[in-house]
């Protein structure tokens, strides 16, 4: 079965040509028709990529009603899976505007939750998105597509890896198995707890003992959010890794947007990715892609 997702984009994003959810489709389309995936797009994002003309004649683009009428609502349901009638998607592309109400309205934070508690791909930036069609096209065996080549510069770039309490050994996990692919990474980064335990976890694998595999920042509730935030918006940060454990209250909830707004805020720049599964799936790919 194709793929199928999720699409919604606030006004923001598809109110000029030169719009973040444009460009997505500008730089994907070609992606979006090898792998026939499906969208089961907002109202008023449909309506703005209709009338721009893009994928046009593309019948896995299938209209939704507006958020105001339910249609951000029904997303919530399918990614969870709507067994009666068999809908389900497979996770959701929602473009953001950090300083859009609607942004943090439950049905909006309700589709983040459900995606992560169930494993799926939630892609908050043109970044994310991007990087998420190429990780597909290589697990379908297609060739690679140069135009995606900045999301695997990892000689350029720092990565920030961070894990709630409870999803630490899963990070810890993480890290082991895929060991070499994040050691290229020009820089890592994280928070705390997380960091010094991935320290440990790298010195006994034999990485020189005079020096952090990762640089340390405060812990989430001290600010290390708030500090990583800060590299991404200057650009210094173009990959975060954030294990999030959506069934425990979070005495930190502020930092935590925090780091997610500055995310979508530079769309085009970082990539996020909040599910252990959707982050082992572009390790897998990032390995295969030659």
């Amino acid at each position: 079965m194709p793929i199928c997702l999720g699409l919604a984009a606030n006004k923001l994003h598809h109110q000029n040509e030169d719009a973040a959810l444009f460009s997505f489709l500008r730089a994907c389309e070609a992606g979006i028709r090898e792998l026939q995936l499906g969208f089961h797009a907002i109202g008023r994002t449909y309506d703005a990529i209709t009338a721009a003309s893009m994928l046009h004649g593309y019948k896995g683009l299938v209209r939704y009603p507006y958020g105001r009428e339910g249609g951000l609502m029904k997303l919530v349901a399918e990614v969870v899976g709507m067994e009666g009638d068999g809908r389900q998607l497979d996770g959701a592309i929602y473009l953001a505007d950090p300083v859009d109400p609607s942004s943090i309205f439950p049905e909006a934070l309700a589709l983040k939750r459900q995606c992560v508690i169930h494993g799926k791909p939630f892609l908050s930036t043109v970044a994310s998105a991007r990087d998420w069609v190429e990780m597909e096209r290589i697990h379908a065996g297609l060739p690679r597509d140069r135009n995606a080549d900045r999301f695997y510069d990892y000689e350029n770039q720092t990565l920030a890896l961070i894990a709630h309490d409870a999803m630490k050994p899963t990070m810890l996990e993480f890290a082991d198995r895929n060991f070499e692919l994040l050691s290229r990474y020009r820089r890592r980064v994280g928070t705390g707890t997380t960091g010094q335990k991935l320290n440990e976890l790298a010195w006994s694998k034999g990485w020189p003992a005079d020096r952090p595999w990762v640089d340390r920042f405060n812990s989430g509730p001290l600010g290390g959010d708030a500090q990583i935030a800060d590299l991404v918006l200057e650009r210094r940060c173009q990959r975060a890794i954030f294990f999030e454990d959506p069934h425990v209250a979070r005495q930190h909830e502020a930092d935590i947007q925090l780091l997610e707004r500055a995310v979508t805020t530079v769309t085009h720049e970082a990539v996020c990715s909040t599910s252990p599964r959707v982050a082992q799936r572009w390790c897998d790919a990032a390995m295969r892609r030659k």
